[in-house]
């Protein structure tokens, strides 16, 4: 054990001194109604990411319905191909905003006083992994659906016929499902690159406005622990050796550029400053060092989705480092 906590505390004094089970963990009884409450949410998620997977679009009906404008039966094909679609798409939708629940009851529990958030990752692992099981999703999520454009175009004519008022007696139960309200907030959430993570990044960053007796360090803490925490179980085989899969692998690497980018758009400065706990230049290190495929939509993430990898303060080593790949 002397190793490892050497290992630990070799390259900045606030590492943290211990291992996340994110294969393993257990709640406790103190952790349990949170999690309960949690669990609920991920028991949807594998079936949310394989309606995304399996999403096909109608993109050929749509063509074919815009390219013969007074063809009524191809117009009634189009319409009735995208509904259900429309549908899959409001429950993505409606998945983000449980999530954003979640992540929010996670975040209350890691960061509340008097524990330090480090105290609170070590002795609540299972909230910790739950908190890691939410990242890993969002990236998964965001990587499918950045591969998917038939979504917007699906999308976009849905919009565009009813605002026509081109359905005439077509299919008019969706607007029930899907009225205009919520086509209006669907229309904005997928119209991010990654609409996952802006929902959980603007979810962080009310978590911590709306709690202004907190200090900002707790969400910042509890954000940059973790990060250091997956770097090192990354770089280190006494760690590393300890997965039972390699997926476990591929799981700590997006949860560690999760927290990064949460982290970045909740600390006034961001994590690329000199002056961030999260070691950046490490990580991208880890990241450079593992299979090309296995890492591209995660330094895509870093690249695009963070907010302060630009700013003049971001010393220039790590955007060349970041450009480069």
């Amino acid at each position: 054990m002397g190793n490892l906590l050497k290992v630990l505390t070799r390259e900045i004094e606030n590492y943290p001194h211990f291992f996340l089970d994110f294969e393993n963990a257990q709640p406790t009884d103190g952790e349990r109604e949170v999690w309960n409450q949690v669990n609920s949410v991920l028991q949807e998620s594998e079936s949310i990411l394989g309606g995304l997977q399996s999403y096909k679009g109608a993109g050929q009906e749509i063509r074919d319905a815009i390219q013969n404008p007074s063809d009524h039966s191809l117009q009634e094909k189009a319409w009735n191909s995208v509904c259900p679609l429309v549908i899959k798409l409001k429950r993505f939708y409606s998945f983000s905003l449980k999530l954003e629940k979640a992540l929010q009851s996670l975040l209350e529990s890691l960061t509340c006083p008097p524990l330090t958030p480090t105290q609170h990752l070590e002795r609540e692992q299972a909230l910790a992994k739950q908190f890691a099981e939410i990242l890993h999703f969002t990236l998964r999520f965001d990587e499918l659906k950045m591969r998917n454009p038939a979504i917007q175009n699906d999308f976009s004519y849905y919009r565009r016929t009813i605002s026509r008022n081109q359905i005439n007696n077509m299919n008019l139960d969706i607007e029930n499902e899907v009225n205009n309200e919520m086509a209006n907030r669907m229309s904005l959430f997928y119209a991010e690159a990654t609409p996952m993570l802006k929902t959980l990044s603007n979810a962080t960053t009310s978590f911590v406005t709306e709690n202004k007796t907190l200090p900002l360090e707790n969400t910042t803490d509890c954000l940059s622990t973790m990060a250091s925490v997956c770097k090192v179980m990354l770089e280190t085989p006494e760690y590393s050796s300890r997965f039972s899969s390699e997926d476990t692998l591929l799981f700590c690497m997006r949860v560690m550029v999760g927290v990064i980018i949460l982290y970045d758009h909740v600390h006034p400065n961001g994590a690329f400053n000199k002056s961030s706990k999260i070691d950046m230049k490490g990580c991208i290190k880890v990241l450079k060092d593992q299979p090309a495929d296995n890492v591209e939509g995660l330094l895509n993430a870093l690249k695009f989705t963070t907010k302060h990898l630009n700013d003049e303060t971001t010393p220039k080593n790590i955007r060349t480092m970041l450009h480069s790949l």
